[in-house]
């Protein structure tokens, strides 16, 4: 089922949905917000001496509400969404979406290690902006472009990574194990122009307001210290 598809069904099902919500906010199962922050990495690279510019590439469902989020931290200085997994000739919305290309939807990361490093960027991932229990989908999304992926630059990246998911497996951070890919960065392809700030573009579209709104709201409830707000480029 595609966004759009989704939408639609929103705007007739968006009562159900959110007594839906309230029901599992009651039982205290809604997820990130409930929860709250998940412990920090054990083995991170330290903050850098000097500015600077690096990059990481994650994949969480769909990049809107990711990208959104990861708008919103102190120390990012860019993001794009975009497709990451698969070969350039396929990179594109519509052929993705057919589940066959390999890609995951992903929003690559600029962010200033002097001021955030790699291992916070991984907690903010794995607390707020998914959940990376859910195998091949995250919520009312199916598919292997939705699945939990971290595409690493670097051995130090890699590292960091599958050391922390071990942390947070072993302490059962989660109610399930973790099944998040980690994986090696051949490319990251940007994503159409109309993909870019949708979730801030469009405040009021449906699935935004249920799917990716609460994520933004439970970074600030969970790192205050680390949001900023964002109107857009």
């Amino acid at each position: 089922m595609t966004r759009n598809q989704v939408a639609l069904l929103a705007v007739v099902l968006a009562a159900v949905v959110f007594m839906g919500y309230k029901r599992m906010s009651a039982a205290g199962s809604v997820g990130a917000i409930e929860r709250g922050p998940i412990p920090a990495p054990q083995f991170d690279a330290p903050l850098a001496s000097q500015p600077g510019h690096e990059t990481a590439v994650f994949a969480g469902g769909c990049f809107w509400g990711t990208q959104s989020v990861f708008q919103r931290v102190k120390g990012v200085t860019h993001t794009e969404a975009g497709y990451s997994g698969g070969a350039a000739s396929t990179a594109t919305y519509d052929q993705v979406t057919t589940e066959t290309t390999g890609h995951a939807e992903s929003v690559e990361i600029t962010f200033d290690p002097s001021k955030i490093t790699y291992g916070t960027l991984l907690r903010i991932f794995f607390s707020v902006a998914h959940d990376p229990t859910q195998l091949n989908r995250q919520g009312p999304d199916v598919g292997t472009s939705y699945r939990s992926a971290i595409f690493y630059s670097s051995d130090l990246q890699h590292k960091i990574a599958q050391q922390y998911i071990q942390q947070l497996d072993a302490a059962h951070a989660f109610p399930a194990k973790i099944v998040t890919d980690v994986t090696p960065l051949k490319a990251f392809y940007k994503a159409e122009d109309y993909h870019q700030d949708y979730a801030t573009n469009n405040p009021n579209n449906p699935y935004i307001q249920i799917c990716d709104v609460p994520k933004t709201k439970a970074l600030k409830a969970q790192f205050p210290e680390l949001f900023v707000e964002y109107k857009g480029h």
